[in-house]
C-alpha cells in the first residue's frame, strides 16, 4: 500500500500536528504516522482504570497559554473545536524534609505570606523575583515562539536590554547559584528549587540561571494550567481541526525508514512495508537518535551525525499512577491542604545533587524531588464522583545498575519507597485509598512512546550545549535536516520539550517559508 500526500507526517504528537494544522490551514494535505495506537505523543490521556481517565505523561499547559496558537486562538481550537483550560487554586503545596510545607497561591501577597513564615527577607526577595522577571519575559517569549535565525537571539536580546549586565549575568549562572544568592533560609531555597527542576534540567549547570524565574514566575501568574477534561483535549481539539480540512492520521505504524529519491526525501516506510509519499516534504517528531538509523549515514554527513552522537537525550522519568478514593492532602500549619500540583522538596543541594545524578546515567534510591499532580481536585470529571486519578513523578535513571531489564523485578518496591516518603507528609494517603495502580519506569515511559529516548519525555537535555542554535545539532536548528525535503519538530528542536506547541508553529513557519508563502496568512508572525 502507497498513499501519497502533500505533506507526510511521521508522529502524531501535539508538535507535529500543530505544524499539520497550519500547512492544512495553508490549503496543503496532509497524511499523519505514528507509532502508538492514539494521536498525541506526551499530551495523551488515557483510561488507564476503567471510569479513570489519567494524563499519561504531561498535566500542566502553563507554557502553551502565551503560544499565540491559544492566546490568540489562531486556529479556533478554543472558540470552535471546544478546548478550555482550568487554572487550579492553590497552585503549590510542596513539602520539606522536616515536616514544613509551602502554599504558593495565585494571589502574590498569600504566597509572600507563607515564605515570610520562613523569612521575611526571602518574602520581599519573591516579590522582587516575580517583579523583576516582567522586564524580560516578553523578550523570551519572543525568542520562544519564532524559529531559530528569525531573529536576535535570547543573549543578544537581553544585552540590548536596559539593565544588560544584571540580566546576562543571571543567564550564565546556574539556577542554583542564583537561588543560593537571592534567599537565605533552607526552606525557601528548596521549593525555588523544585520549581526550577520541573523542565528536568540540572539546576547546578551554566546558563541554567533563569530558571530560577521562569517557572516559578508562570506559575504565580497563572497557575499549573490544565485542559478541561485532560492533556489529550488539546489533542483531541487539533484532530478536529485536521480532520476537518482533509488530513488522515492513522497509528500503529511504526515507521522504520525514509525514503530517498535522487538525495530528497519523498517519504517513509513502515515495519509492515507500507509507504507513505510526500510531493513537497516530509515532516519528522522521531527522536534524532533513530532518525539517523532509517537513512544511510552519507546522507546526514558526518557533522549532523557527531552532533547526534554526542546530543544528551535529558534526565528519564520514573511514574507511579493511581486510582484513588481520596486526594492527596499534605499536613500543613493552617490544616489538612491539596493541590493539582504538589510534591515533596529535599533541601537546595540534595535536589541539585539528585538532577545531576540522574543526568550522568546514576541511580538515585532516594527521591529529594517528588512532583504529585491531582488534576480532580479541579477537573473532578476524569473520575467517578468523589474519586480522584493521582500521578507521582520522579526522576531517575534508565540503566538502575545491571542493566535497563532490571528495572521490571524492581519498579514496584522503588514506588513502594516513594509512597512510604510521600505519608510521611499526607499520611492520610494510604494504601486503603489506592484502587488500583500502574508503575513505570523510565524504561516503560520509552516503550509507550519511541520518541521519549531512554525514558526522558522532553526530547533532550536543554542545558547550554543543546539550546537554540545547538539543538539538536549545531548548524541544523532551523528545523530543515541535512537531507532535502526532510523537516525536523518536536522536542528535540528549539526550544525543546513540555507542553508549549512552540517547535510546531516554529516549523510550520519554516516549511512555509520554503514553499514561497507568507507564514502570515495562518498565523501571528513578529
Amino acid at each position: 500500500m502507497t498513499a501519497t500526500a502533500d505533506f507526510v507526517i511521521a508522529g502524531a504528537g501535539h508538535n507535529s500536528l500543530i505544524t499539520a494544522a497550519y500547512l492544512a490551514a495553508a490549503g496543503y494535505s496532509c497524511a499523519i504516522v505514528d507509532a502508538r495506537a492514539i494521536p498525541g505523543g506526551g499530551a495523551t490521556t488515557e483510561e488507564l482504570f476503567p471510569g479513570y481517565h489519567v494524563d499519561t505523561c504531561s498535566t500542566g499547559h502553563t507554557l502553551i497559554q502565551v503560544n499565540p496558537l491559544i492566546r490568540n486562538d489562531e486556529l479556533g481550537l478554543v472558540s470552535k473545536y471546544g478546548l478550555s483550560y482550568i487554572d487550579p487554586e492553590p497552585v503549590e503545596v510542596v513539602a520539606f524534609p522536616d515536616g514544613e510545607t509551602l502554599t504558593m497561591s495565585l494571589d502574590l501577597d498569600a504566597t509572600c505570606a507563607e515564605i515570610a513564615r520562613f523569612s521575611e527577607r526571602d518574602a520581599e526577595a519573591y516579590r522582587r523575583v516575580i517583579s523583576e522577571y516582567e522586564e524580560i519575559k516578553r523578550i523570551l517569549g519572543a525568542t520562544r515562539f519564532r524559529p531559530v535565525g528569525h531573529g536576535p537571539t535570547a543573549a543578544q536580546l537581553l544585552a540590548d536590554h536596559p539593565r544588560a549586565g544584571t540580566w546576562t549575568r543571571r543567564s550564565m549562572m546556574s539556577a542554583r547559584d542564583l537561588i543560593l544568592h537571592e534567599f537565605e533560609s533552607p526552606h525557601a531555597r528548596a521549593f525555588m528549587a523544585w520549581m526550577a527542576s520541573q523542565t528536568a534540567v540540572p539546576i547546578d549547570g551554566a546558563g541554567t540561571g533563569l530558571l530560577a524565574y521562569q517557572i516559578v514566575s508562570g506559575r504565580q501568574a497563572r497557575s499549573w494550567s490544565i485542559p478541561a477534561g485532560g492533556s489529550g483535549r488539546l489533542i483531541d481539539a487539533l484532530v478536529g481541526y485536521l480532520s476537518a480540512l482533509g488530513a488522515t492520521i492513522e497509528c500503529d505504524v511504526v515507521v522504520d525508514e525514509l525514503l530517498l529519491e535522487d538525495g530528497r526525501c519523498i517519504g517513509v516506510r513502515a515495519e509492515d512495508g507500507r509507504e507513505w509519499r510526500a510531493r513537497l516534504g516530509v515532516i519528522s517528531t522521531i527522536h534524532v537518535k533513530h532518525l539517523v538509523d532509517m537513512a544511510p549515514a552519507e546522507a546526514w554527513g558526518a557533522d549532523f551525525t557527531y552532533g547526534v552522537e554526542t546530543y544528551h537525550p535529558g534526565v528519564p522519568f520514573f511514574g507511579g499512577y493511581f486510582a484513588t478514593s481520596a486526594p492527596v492532602e499534605f499536613a500543613t500549619h493552617a490544616g489538612p491542604r491539596s493541590a493539582v500540583s504538589s510534591g515533596c522538596a529535599g533541601w537546595l543541594e540534595d535536589q541539585a545533587l539528585h538532577l545531576r545524578a540522574v543526568s550522568n546515567g546514576e541511580f538515585v534510591e532516594s527521591d529529594t524531588w517528588v512532583l504529585v499532580a491531582t488534576p480532580t481536585l479541579a477537573d473532578p470529571g476524569r473520575a467517578p464522583d468523589g474519586h480522584h486519578t493521582v500521578k507521582m513523578v520522579t526522576f531517575n535513571a534508565y540503566d538502575p545498575g545491571g542493566g535497563p531489564d532490571k528495572w521490571e523485578a524492581m519498579k514496584d518496591a522503588h514506588l513502594d519507597r516513594q509512597l512510604e516518603h510521600l505519608r510521611r507528609f499526607a499520611p492520610g494517603f494510604t494504601d486503603d485509598v489506592i484502587l488500583d495502580r500502574v508503575v513505570k519506569s523510565p524504561v516503560d515511559v520509552e516503550a509507550q512512546n519511541r520518541h521519549m529516548f531512554h525514558g526522558a519525555p522532553h526530547g533532550g537535555d536543554r542545558s547550554i550545549a543543546f539550546t537554540e542554535a545547538q539543538r539538536p545539532v549545531p548548524g541544523w536548528a532551523q528545523h530543515r535536516m541535512p537531507i532535502d525535503g526532510l523537516y525536523q519538530t518536536g522536542g528535540t528542536t528549539h526550544p525543546g520539550g513540555s507542553i508549549t506547541g512552540a517547535p510546531g508553529r516554529n516549523a510550520a513557519m519554516v516549511v512555509l517559508e520554503d514553499l514561497g508563502r507568507d507564514p502570515s496568512e495562518v498565523m501571528e508572525v513578529t
